[in-house]
């Protein structure tokens, strides 16, 4: 993948009016594409030269949006997992309000962000990745990057390349151990955006991240062990399952392909992308100083030693 910087400075507003201003020139593109190639299909015709199979394409008005259909479907099915992300906020109906307890998302966004601002603090894996986003040229504003919304209970949390944000779920995600989970996982997608510019609708570098995140964020052999991922055998075999298993999940969570698909392109970049350990230097291993160390020996891995953890 291409070297290239995201400019990670970019308000909210300037990157609405980017996207507007990129779909209108991808729809230009897309409808002089197809102008040419009908063109080119009428040349082909009245030489006596039919190909069934575009025919049929461009006998339906709708497949010239084709593209932006499908674009439109990996957004929706986003959505549905991160509701606010479409720009309206959360409102509970009076069912989820009285048999649900809910009706405070106001005070648990507050609460969120608190204990965000806890585990920035004290975690030494996000301090990590929060140095190494500004060592490469994407330093975090917590109020720009990071935010806290209500999402869908299968979800912890996510991250939004369009608005380079990450969301950490207010309603699933109310203790210090499953958000700094979160904000691993998820700086660690945004990490791999600032170093490379990732495609997301790329399959392969989707799973590439996901790869990256289950591997540094989250796998053990304990924990592949205990969610069913894995069973008692080779550690270093269990534990590329374990990613695997994770990646191809997170996949599924946001595309629409079968699991097979999903666990055909993991496989196909998961040797170059599971050896890639960038900014930890190391897998992490639970229960040990693997955290304190890996952030102690930022300096050697070329990442800025600004705010520390005493």
């Amino acid at each position: 993948m291409p070297f290239r910087k995201v400019d990670c400075s970019e308000s909210v507003e300037e990157a609405l009016a980017r996207l507007d201003l990129e779909s209108k020139r991808n729809k230009a593109e897309r409808l002089a594409k197809a102008e040419a190639e009908k063109l080119k299909k009428a040349q082909a015709k009245s030489a006596g030269v039919r190909n069934s199979k575009e025919d049929a394409r461009y006998e339906d008005p709708l497949s010239l949006d084709a593209d932006k259909e499908r674009e439109l479907s990996l957004n929706e099915k986003a959505r549905k997992l991160y509701p606010e992300r479409g720009g309206d906020a959360y409102k509970p109906g009076w069912f989820d309000v009285v048999f649900k307890g809910e009706g405070r998302e106001g005070l648990d966004k507050m609460k969120c962000e608190m204990k965000v601002w806890k585990v920035v603090q004290n975690s030494y894996l996000v301090r990590l990745l929060l140095d190494a986003l500004k060592s490469s040229g994407c330093e975090v504003d917590l109020r720009r990057h990071i935010s806290c919304e209500v999402c869908d209970v299968s979800v912890t949390g996510g991250y939004d390349p369009t608005l380079n944000q990450v969301v950490i779920c207010q309603n699933t995600a109310r203790y210090k151990g499953i958000i700094q989970g979160a904000l691993t996982h998820e700086l660690i997608h945004m990490f791999d955006n600032c170093r490379h510019k990732l495609d997301f609708k790329n399959m392969q570098h989707l799973a590439c991240t996901e790869i990256r995140a289950a591997n540094l964020a989250h796998c053990s052999y304990m924990s592949g062990v205990t969610d069913g991922s894995v069973s008692f055998g080779s550690i270093k075999e269990q534990h590329q399952e374990c990613v695997k298993d994770r990646a191809v999940r997170s996949v599924l969570a946001v595309r629409d392909v079968s699991s097979e698909e999903a666990r055909e392109v993991v496989d196909s970049v998961f040797e170059r992308c599971y050896n890639d350990l960038e900014p930890f230097g190391r897998r992490i291993r639970r229960n040990s100083d693997h955290m304190q160390k890996a952030y102690w020996d930022r300096k050697s891995m070329g990442y800025d030693l600004a705010n520390r953890i005493k």
